[in-house]
């Protein structure tokens, strides 16, 4: 079984509260985008994991695609597997990679194996791998609140646009990024998202992560800056960084960010 897991990118972010559990509490939308690992999966004579692309640090056993394998093996007697990532999502970009990889590794092992699991079910189970880890199990664009488990895919959004993403191979770790931060309410009700005109998205649709963490890296100030001398309607950084990414009306040129890992796409996204 061969798998695409994609990326994605934040719509705003904000973090609202600590928890008592350590985590934080938080208001976002989530939008998919094709950016992709590849997964292949495959029965074997015992379970094990490889890797291929860009390098991925620590032990296999604590990588999401082999604890999604494990989770699933505590309620399922399921046959041993290999399982091979060709990893092409930036790490530690803020967009996602690894959740991705473990919720659609769960959702390939449900199909493969036929283990008739609901998407509540899958949702749950997804849930215990990581907080970002339920949205790629519908894998379209969510209302993301609490610690990013909780999604409302009754988002009302209509969103036609050129994307460009940019990620300029700076990794942030979460606990540096949520360490920078100071909780407070979200300025705008993301909900209301499809009642703003263009011009007035880069005002009101922010990230709490930019305004933490741009003093400490220039190299991220300077994207940012580059991207708005462009003139799109709308520039980001992506979840918790290092990614940008910048809405425009007509196609940008793709060559632009030639140094730096970029894609460009179109964002199609009605709902």
């Amino acid at each position: 079984m061969r798998i695409k897991c994609n990326a994605k990118i934040n719509l705003g972010l904000s973090i609202t509260e600590k928890r008592e559990d350590g985590f934080h509490n938080l208001e976002s939308i989530f939008l998919p985008v094709p950016w992709y690992d590849i997964i292949e999966i495959q029965e074997s004579g015992k379970t094990s994991f490889s890797s291929s692309g860009i390098a991925i640090d620590g032990d296999e056993k604590n990588n999401l695609c082999m604890k999604a394998y494990h989770l699933l093996a505590r309620d399922f007697i399921l046959p041993p597997v290999s399982i091979h990532l060709e990893k092409n999502i930036p790490i530690g970009a803020g967009l996602g990679g690894g959740s991705s990889d473990g919720a659609h590794v769960l959702k390939g092992l449900n199909e493969l194996f036929r283990l008739s699991l609901s998407i509540e079910r899958l949702e749950q189970l997804a849930s215990l791998l990581g907080s970002d880890c339920p949205f790629f199990v519908q894998n379209k664009a969510a209302f993301v609140t609490g610690r990013g488990e909780l999604l409302d895919t009754s988002l009302s959004i209509d969103l036609n646009c050129h994307c460009l993403l940019v990620n300029p191979g700076i990794h942030i770790s979460t606990k540096e990024a949520y360490g920078a931060i100071t909780p407070q309410k979200a300025p705008f009700n993301l909900l209301e998202i499809n009642k703003l005109n263009d011009k007035d998205w880069q005002t009101t649709v922010v990230n709490d992560f930019e305004t933490a963490l741009l003093p400490n890296y220039p190299k991220l100030a300077a994207l940012k800056h580059d991207l708005l001398a462009l003139n799109p309607f709308y520039v980001s950084m992506s979840g918790s960084g290092s990614s940008f990414f910048a809405f425009f009306k007509e196609k940008p040129n793709e060559g632009i960010f030639k140094d730096y890992a970029s894609k460009v796409f179109e964002l199609n996204i009605n709902q």
